[in-house]
């Protein structure tokens, strides 16, 4: 460089304004941000907690706060079911005693928002629907989410000796039930308009829910996700090599989560740090390398499984209501599904990125898919023409 050159270099640079290094700029930049707040409920019954089968985080405790975002990195920390769901409601018939008391997670839908309800598969929980249904309250900010831990599973209990019965019939009336008493736990003088949504073993309960029409005009629609009776069926006969081959137990409830993650059982950390922990419960065995156990004993739920799935096929095509079916992967459609979407029967969305658990591998795009559906299905913007007898009685022309 020429002694020209330098000088021109000096003069430039001692023109500039010098820049100090902000240490608070800096911690900003790396914040992430606050998740958002759910929409205030104005009604009585979202601002009470009276009711004993209600359990609201307590403000003083500072519980209902929402975590500063999702942690960064390769953290295992468990994500608390407050960062997604206004409550948990736990819900019991009275009518007979064997009734399970059954244990939901609610977000209230906003004015005549929807109501998104969600069950999940064999083995799993509420949880299952966290992080799709908080994406789709990002996109439908009026829309509410009931998700419920199906009997045997999660936090719902049965009464002690009673055996549990998970025919398909009985996890449908569960389901309506809840349905019903959560009406009338928030004292909602009619049922919002509805879209449910099944996972594998979920997708035959709603199907079958569905299929009875006792939610009437209230059902908009159904989406069921990764399951059909062929592929379905044929999955049985692998289920004990599948069980046999994931652990009995874990060290720690974070060495649960990392399995998951691993293993790509649950392909996003999220969900599963999410989802996962209701899938486990600590054992009270002194000395047990791996005290963290299965809730849910799979195995011994096999004299249902041939009762789930077959006839689904049928069913969810000949069911009232707008239907939806997202899949992993064309190969799981058997023949009777093949021909009903070439008849346009219902709408098809393949995920070949995703695995069983798609809800939970891509929530973001699930979520749109079902924002989507209800959009398509929505009758609250459904405008029709005027009757002919009206226009007469106004002394118009026909």
């Amino acid at each position: 460089m020429s002694d020209l050159q330098k000088a021109w270099a000096k003069n430039r640079l001692s023109a500039l304004p010098a820049e100090s290094f902000d240490e608070m700029e800096e911690d900003e930049a790396d914040h992430v941000p606050e998740l958002p707040e759910h929409p205030d409920d104005d009604s009585s019954s979202a601002s009470s907690a009276s009711s004993t089968g209600t359990v609201i985080p307590s403000p003083s405790q500072n519980l209902f706060a929402r975590p500063q975002g999702v942690p960064r990195g390769r953290t295992l920390q468990q994500i608390p079911w407050t960062t997604y769901f206004e409550r948990e409601l736990f819900l019991h018939d009275p009518s007979s005693p064997t009734n399970p008391t059954i244990h939901a997670y609610l977000t209230s839908p906003v004015g005549k928002g929807p109501l998104f309800v969600m069950h999940h598969g064999a083995g799993s929980s509420g949880l299952s629907f966290a992080v799709v249904g908080h994406e789709i309250r990002k996109r439908l900010p009026s829309a509410g989410i009931l998700s419920l831990d199906a009997r045997g599973h999660g936090s719902t209990t049965t009464a002690d000796g009673t055996a549990v019965d998970l025919c398909l019939k009985t996890l449908a009336a569960d389901l309506l039930s809840v349905i019903l008493m959560t009406q009338k736990e928030m004292k909602w003088p009619e049922l919002p308009p509805m879209i449910l949504v099944g996972h594998s073993l979920g997708g035959a309960v709603v199907t079958e829910l569905a299929k009875t029409g006792k939610l009437g005009n209230a059902l908009l629609g159904y989406a069921v996700l990764d399951v059909v009776e062929g592929s379905a069926i044929d999955a049985l006969h692998s289920m004990h090599t599948y069980l046999s081959s994931r652990p009995a137990g874990f060290a720690t409830l974070e060495a649960g989560i990392d399995w998951h993650v691993r293993s790509r059982t649950i392909r996003n950390s999220v969900s599963a740090r999410t989802s996962v922990p209701a899938l486990l419960a600590l054992s009270d065995a002194i000395g047990d390398p791996r005290p963290w156990k299965w809730r849910t004993d799979l195995g011994a739920t096999q004299p249902f499984w041939e009762n789930w799935f077959i006839g689904l096929s049928k069913k969810f095509l000949s069911a009232k209501g707008g239907k939806l079916l997202l899949l992993a992967g064309t190969d799981r459609l058997d023949t009777e599904l093949t021909i009903g979407q070439m008849q346009g029967k219902y709408a098809l969305q393949v995920f070949p990125e995703a695995g069983h658990f798609i809800h939970e591998d891509l929530p973001e795009k699930i979520a749109i898919s079902l924002v989507d559906f209800h959009k398509r299905n929505d009758r609250t913007a459904l405008v029709l023409p005027p009757k002919v007898s009206d226009l007469l009685k106004q002394g118009k022309k026909v």
